[in-house]
């Protein structure tokens, strides 16, 4: 018989974690006063999340998810890491670069769930603003669900900043000529979220009031499913993105022997074996 872990969710200042008993948690980015952007802490906060979760097995799926309506993120504070609104919560350590641009903090390092070693699923339900270092999430999610009045786009240039780790995490899931305009227009230009899903950036455009519904309910489909299976399948498709094909597929071997076993299979094989079909949906 299989050990399940269960670890304790710690309490967070900056984001809000809610756990349904469906296997699906939701994570919310909370702090709506500044449009969701993160600062020190929130960095700390979602990578000592997404890690826990790792050993968090009631768990299967997550739904990250920003405070109110206007943004899902608008990236990194600037005005703590300009050192404009600095409190003892302020790590110097997660935020910008010591004397020289050798030793910068980039903060991907703690957003994202892949850089945290978090294998299970996560849909992003993007609310409304997404821009800057939001795509360090978002470019490190399973897929986007985006609210009708979601907008994206990357204010660096406009700032006089590169655009380079931002839209670098975005563009496996965008085409280069999209990602390129979005970087470069900086402020001036907003991709709206009927544009982001026509051409593949985002996965699904609905209601406002339809958003977390429509994410959790997607979410609670994954979760019911072998947890092997599923958390092999995403590792095998983030492993090998970057890869030939061939090389590809000669490592598919291995992630089928590990993200399969006798007790997932049988699982299947009750469902297979039960005759009963799955009401499946039109997309």
């Amino acid at each position: 018989m299989r050990h399940v872990y269960v670890q304790a969710i710690p309490d967070f200042e900056t984001i809000r974690y809610e756990e349904g008993d469906d296997g699906v948690a939701v994570v919310t980015l909370n702090r709506p006063e500044v449009h969701n952007a993160f600062n020190s802490l929130m960095q700390r906060e979602l990578h000592s999340l997404w890690r826990a979760l790792r050993r968090h097995d009631p768990v299967r799926c997550v739904v990250l998810t920003g405070a109110g309506d206007k943004a899902f993120c608008t990236g990194i504070d600037r005005m703590e890491q300009m050192g404009g609104r600095q409190d003892d919560t302020t790590d110097p350590d997660v935020v910008g670069s010591g004397s020289t641009p050798f030793m910068f903090n980039d903060p991907g390092d703690n957003l994202g769930p892949k850089s945290s070693d978090l294998w299970k699923p996560v849909i992003a339900a993007v609310n409304g603003m997404a821009c800057g270092g939001a795509f360090y999430m978002l470019g490190e999610v399973e897929f986007i669900i985006a609210a009708e009045h979601a907008t994206f786009f990357d204010p660096h240039v406009t700032y006089g900043m590169c655009a380079a780790f931002e839209p670098i995490h975005m563009a496996g899931i965008t085409p280069f000529p999209e990602i390129m305009r979005l970087s470069l227009m900086g402020n001036h230009e907003r991709m709206s979220a009927a544009r982001a899903h026509q051409i593949g950036m985002v996965s699904e455009v609905v209601p406002a009031d339809r958003l977390l519904p429509r994410a959790r309910e997607v979410a609670a489909v994954i979760a019911s499913q072998p947890r092997l299976a599923v958390e092999g399948t995403v590792r095998a498709l983030w492993s090998t993105r970057s890869m030939p094909q061939r090389e590809a597929v000669r490592q598919a071997y291995a992630y089928v022997a590990m993200g399969t076993s006798q007790e997932s299979i049988a699982e299947g094989q009750k469902l297979f074996e039960s005759g009963t079909r799955v009401e499946w949906k039109l997309r």
